[in-house]
This record gives structure tokens, C-alpha cells and sequence, in this order.
């Protein structure tokens, strides 16, 4: 699950700064310092988390740039890279677990801080429509569909669409479901509608064949008609016994005649 950490105050020393960026998974972010160059004197660190875990150090007079994989986790292990002039920090290869609050401190004449809020978000799959075929009836003159994410997502929402309208919405964070939604149209309906799954930074979308999914379901309001030809063909092969026996009948006494 994504763990999203809202902006938090920071205590003034020498000035805040504050700063939020969202990434899609698999993308590198950078986290600047707004410096052109890093003094002589200076010392930068950036620090994670609630715990501000240590994660990278510059300290140019003692030729020191490190950054850190000994998180517990190793959720950074080969994805830092500092810039040695600027001292900006660049994580690749994101994903979800790297969302949260970054700490920047120069430490030279005056003690600067600035705080990062880093949201990193799952790639969104494509919504799937589906027609329910078990909410089908002789009786109803519309088309049941369903409309899911085939993936567990975290942070997104799965929308029902008509044109630009919003019909329905649902959006919940839980990875052991997926979302879904269901719609109900009229089989002659005209509208052009689509299911959208979006979180803040991306969006997804699959538009409606109401031809396409709502035929197979309108087919299957028609067991009348497909019992109405097999009376009518029971009914013919009927009459064509009976036209051959009187045929037979026929044809036995035109023989007897003729012996006769």
C-alpha cells in the first residue's frame, strides 16, 4: 500500500522551503537544492522519513560524497545519484515505496533546510468493459455492464463517463480488491459513453461499443423466437409426413384400379 505523507512545517533557522512532486512508478525524480554550486565550506545532507534517516552526505572540504543504502528496507539500494557540483539528489527506477518527505539541510554559515513531499504513483492499467449477461431478461430493454480495473490499484479512480458528464465514481484503497463499477444502458441508446481510471498525474480510458457488447446480451432476451422456429419446423415436417402418406394412399388404390 501507498504510505502518502501530507506537507508538514518545518522550524525556521535561516529560511523554509517547501516543495511537493509526483512521479509515476519506474520514473527518476530529482530533488534540487536550488544552488548553482556547493561552497567549499558547506556540508549537505538529505535525510528521509519520519525518522530523517541519513540517506546522502556531500561535504566538498573533506572530499565526501556518499549516499546511503543501509535503509532497513534497502528501498534505495542503487538508486541514488548526487550531483556533485549542485548537490541535488536524483532517485531512479521509483516506485511506490519511495513516496514521502525529504529533508534537505545546508549546513555552512547559516543552517538552510527544505522539505520535499514525493508522492510516486503505480502505472494504471487499462479498464476493461464487460456486459453482465446474468442480469439479462425477456423483460428489460436494457443492457447490464461492468467496468474494472484488472489490476489492484491504490490512489485511483474508476469513473463511468457520459461524453464530459460523470455518471458514477468510486475509488478505494485497498490491494486486495480491484475496482469496479457497473452501468445500465438502453439497447438503442445513442450516448457515447467510456470508463475512466485516473489517479492525479495519468488517467486511463476505455470507451463503449454499445453494438458491440450490448448485442450479445439483446440476444439472449430471444429464447421466444428461437422456440417459435422449431414449433414452425416441427410443424412442417408434420404436414410433409402427412402430404407422403396420403401420396402412398393415393398410389396403392391407383394400382388396385388398374387391376381391376
Amino acid at each position: 500500500m501507498v504510505h502518502m505523507f501530507m506537507l508538514f512545517c518545518v522550524c525556521r533557522l535561516a529560511g523554509v522551503f517547501g516543495d511537493s512532486v509526483s512521479v509515476m512508478e519506474g520514473d527518476s525524480v530529482t530533488l534540487n537544492t536550488d544552488v548553482t554550486e556547493i561552497p567549499e565550506d558547506d556540508e549537505i545532507l538529505w535525510k528521509y522519513g519520519a525518522e530523517n534517516t541519513l540517506i546522502a552526505k556531500i561535504n566538498k572540504e573533506n572530499r565526501i560524497f556518499s549516499t546511503s543504502d543501509d535503509v532497513p528496507d534497502g528501498r534505495f539500494r542503487d538508486r541514488l545519484k548526487l550531483d556533485d557540483q549542485t548537490g541535488s539528489l536524483t532517485i531512479t527506477h521509483t516506485t511506490t515505496e519511495h513516496t514521502g518527505v525529504y529533508r534537505l539541510e545546508i549546513r555552512g554559515a547559516k543552517l538552510t533546510s527544505k522539505t520535499f513531499n514525493v508522492f510516486v504513483y503505480a502505472r494504471l492499467p487499462v479498464p476493461v468493459i464487460i456486459s453482465d449477461s446474468s442480469n439479462c431478461s425477456s423483460s428489460s430493454s436494457s443492457c447490464s455492464l461492468v467496468c474494472s480495473s484488472v489490476l489492484s490499484v491504490c490512489d485511483a479512480t474508476l469513473s463511468w463517463y457520459a461524453r464530459m458528464s460523470v455518471l458514477s465514481s468510486i475509488s478505494v484503497c485497498d490491494l486486495s480488491i480491484s475496482l469496479s463499477l457497473p452501468l445500465e444502458v438502453e439497447y438503442q441508446d445513442k450516448n457515447t459513453y467510456s470508463c475512466v481510471l485516473n489517479n492525479p498525474i495519468s488517467n486511463q480510458t476505455t470507451h463503449l461499443d454499445i453494438n458491440t457488447l450490448c448485442h450479445t446480451c439483446a440476444e439472449g432476451h430471444a429464447p421466444c423466437c428461437d422456440s417459435v422456429e422449431a414449433v414452425l419446423r416441427l410443424v412442417v415436417t408434420a404436414l410433409m409426413g402427412v402430404a407422403s402418406a396420403a401420396a402412398v394412399v393415393l398410389l396403392v388404390n391407383d394400382v388396385r384400379s388398374t387391376r381391376g
